[in-house]
C-alpha cells in the first residue's frame, strides 16, 4: 500500500521533530521517499561503475578466481558493515551522518576526524566514478570515430561530466531523486542485457573452471596470498558510497527507517547484481592477454568487442556509460550534503559560504560547486601517471571505509550513550558491529600497501600519502580554527554529552 499525502505529511512532521531533537533546524526540503533513498545508495555503489572500471585491475591482481570469490567475501563483510552503520543512522538521521554520529557518541574530536575522513572518501569516490565514466566514454569514442583515449582526452571528458553533474544537482533534490529511481531500473536492466548478450551471442565461452578457479598474477609480487588480498580492491571499491542514504536523510520522509533500510537494501541488491555481472563478463572473455592490453584502454570494452563485434560493443558500452553517469550524479548529491553539513557545523574553511542553501531549489548550491571542484583536483594526477586512477580508488576506500566503522565502534564502546532508532539489530547489534569494525581495520591497512612490483613513481600507491595529508590538514585546521569554530548541537535526548567531550583526549 502506497503512503497517502496525509501520511507523508505526518512523516515529515515526525522527521522534522526528530531533527530538532538532534539540535538542527530543518532547512532542506523533504522530497525523497523510501525508494528514492535506497536508489541513491544503489546508484552510488553502481556495479556498472565499480566492477567495470576496475575489471582490468582484477585481471592482473588474481584474475577471475579472485574477482568472483573476492566479490562473494567482500559483499558478505560489507553487509555486516552496512547493517551496523544502518543501525546508527536510524538513531541519528542527519546530513552530517557519520561525523555527527561520531561526535554524539564519542566527542568533538572523534566527529572532527571522522568528518574529514568521510569527506576525503566521498570526494575520492566521486573522482573515481566520473573518471571511470570518462575512460569508458573515451573507449566508445575510440570505437566510433577512432579518437585515441589519451590522458588529456580522458581528462577533458572527465571535466565535462563533472560540470554536467554539477548542473543537474543545482536543479534540486527532486530531480536527483527521479534520476536515481530511473538509475535503479537502468542498472538492473543493463546487467540483464549485458549478461544475456554475452551468454547467447558468442559462439564460445570459457569453462567454469576458468571463471571460478583461474588465478592470474601479473603484479610482479611473488606471494599469491598478497596478490589475493590486494585483488579485493575491485569489490571493496565498488561497495562504497552507501552512506549516501544517510547523507540524504534530511531530505527523506520517515528517515529513521528509510535511510537505514536504504543502506542495507542497496548493499544486498548490489551484491547480487555485481556477481551476475562479473560471471557474465568473465565467461565471455575470448583473449585474456588481448583484453588486458586493449587499445581502448578499457578491458570490458575489448570483451564486448571480441564477443559481440563492433556494433554490439558500442551498444553495451553506452549502457555502461549511462549507468556511470547516474552513479556520479548521485555521488555529487551525497558528497555535497556532507560538505553542507560539515560547513553548517563550522568545520571547513569559509564555512559560511558552503552552508548556503538556495531559496529557490532548497539545494546547497555552493557545496555542490565545491564538491565537483575538489573531485577534479583529486583526479588531476591521472594526466601524468597511469597508476593515478587506482590510487584514487584506493583513496576512496581508505577514506570512507574507516569513517563507516568509527560510529559503529563508538556505538559498541559507549553503549550507555547509544539510543536505538526505529530500525535496529536488537541483540545482534554487538556481534555484527565487531565483525564490521575488524573488517574495516583489515581493508584499511590492506589498501595502503603497494599494488605492483617493482615500486616506481608510476606504480607507487599514493593512497597512504593522501590519507596522511588529510589527517595532517585536519589536525592543522583543528589547531588554527576548528577547535573554536567547529561545534555540533547537543542531542537533547543525551544527558551525558560531557562524558563524550572527555573522550576527546584519547583520540
Amino acid at each position: 500500500m502506497f503512503p497517502t499525502a496525509r501520511s507523508r505529511h505526518a512523516d515529515r512532521i515526525d522527521d522534522d521533530a526528530k531533527l530538532r531533537d538532534l539540535g538542527y533546524h530543518p532547512v532542506l526540503v523533504r522530497r525523497m521517499g523510501s525508494f528514492g533513498n535506497f536508489a541513491i545508495s544503489f546508484s552510488v555503489i553502481s556495479v556498472l561503475s565499480g566492477c567495470m572500471t576496475l575489471y582490468g585491475f582484477g585481471l592482473v591482481t588474481g584474475g577471475p578466481a579472485v574477482m568472483l570469490w573476492g566479490w562473494v567475501l567482500v559483499g558478505l563483510m560489507v553487509m555486516f558493515v552496512g547493517a551496523g552503520l544502518a543501525e546508527v543512522t536510524s538513531a541519528y538521521p542527519t546530513s552530517g551522518a557519520l561525523y555527527y554520529m561520531a561526535d554524539q557518541l564519542g566527542g568533538r574530536r572523534w566527529g572532527w576526524y571522522t568528518g574529514w575522513l568521510n569527506l576525503l572518501g566521498l570526494l575520492g569516490t566521486l573522482a573515481g566514478i566520473d573518471y571511470g565514466a570518462a575512460m569508458f566514454t573515451g573507449a566508445l569514442l575510440n570505437l566510433q570515430w577512432g579518437i585515441a583515449p589519451t590522458p588529456g582526452t580522458v581528462m577533458v571528458i572527465f571535466l565535462i561530466i563533472l560540470m554536467l553533474h554539477a548542473t543537474l544537482n543545482l536543479f534540486g533534490v527532486r530531480l536527483v531523486s527521479v534520476l536515481n529511481s530511473v538509475s535503479v531500473w537502468w542498472h538492473f536492466a543493463g546487467v540483464a542485457v549485458i549478461v544475456a548478450a554475452l551468454t547467447f551471442v558468442p559462439s564460445q565461452h570459457r569453462e567454469a573452471s576458468f571463471v571460478f578457479g583461474e588465478f592470474v598474477n601479473d603484479t610482479g609480487w611473488s606471494s599469491s596470498v598478497y596478490v589475493i588480498m590486494i585483488g579485493l580492491l575491485l569489490a571493496q571499491y565498488t561497495f562504497t558510497g552507501y552512506d549516501a542514504s544517510a547523507h540524504l536523510s534530511e531530505e527523506t520522509t520517515n528517515a529513521e527507517v528509510s535511510a537505514a533500510s536504504g543502506i542495507v537494501r542497496a548493499v544486498g541488491w548490489s551484491w547480487l547484481a555485481g556477481f551476475v555481472l562479473l560471471v557474465g563478463i568473465t565467461f565471455a572473455i575470448q583473449d585474456y592477454a588481448g583484453t588486458q592490453n586493449t587499445a581502448t584502454g578499457v578491458p570490458p570494452a575489448q570483451v564486448f568487442l571480441d564477443a559481440l563485434g563492433l556494433t554490439g560493443a558500442k551498444l553495451l558500452l553506452l549502457i555502461v556509460i549511462v549507468a556511470q553517469l547516474f552513479c556520479g550524479n548521485a555521488e555529487v548529491a551525497a558528497a555535497s550534503r556532507m560538505v553542507f553539513a560539515f560547513s553548517r557545523d563550522g568545520a571547513l574553511p569559509f564555512s559560511s559560504q558552503w552552508r548556503r542553501v538556495s531559496t529557490r531549489t532548497g539545494t546547497p548550491s555552493s557545496a555542490v560547486l565545491l564538491t565537483v571542484a575538489a573531485a577534479a583536483l583529486l583526479a588531476f594526477p591521472a594526466l601524468f601517471s597511469k597508476a593515478a586512477y587506482s590510487a584514487v580508488t584506493a583513496i576512496a576506500v581508505i577514506g570512507v571505509t574507516p569513517a563507516y566503522a568509527i560510529p559503529i565502534f563508538l556505538r559498541l564502546r559507549n553503549k550507555e550513550r547509544f539510543q536505538q532508532g526505529k530500525w535496529n539489530l536488537g541483540r545482534w547489534g554487538v556481534p555484527i558491529g565487531w565483525i564490521a569494525v575488524i573488517w574495516v581495520v583489515f581493508v584499511t591497512m590492506l589498501f595502503c600497501l603497494p599494488q605492483s612490483s617493482p615500486v616506481t613513481i608510476d606504480s607507487f600507491n599514493y593512497a597512504p600519502l593522501a590519507l596522511i595529508a588529510v589527517l595532517a590538514l585536519a589536525t592543522f585546521w583543528w589547531a588554527v580554527a576548528g577547535r573554536r569554530a567547529y561545534t555540533t548541537p547537543t542531542h537533547s535526548g543525551s544527558g551525558d554529552r560531557e562524558l563524550a567531550e572527555m573522550s576527546d583526549e584519547i583520540v
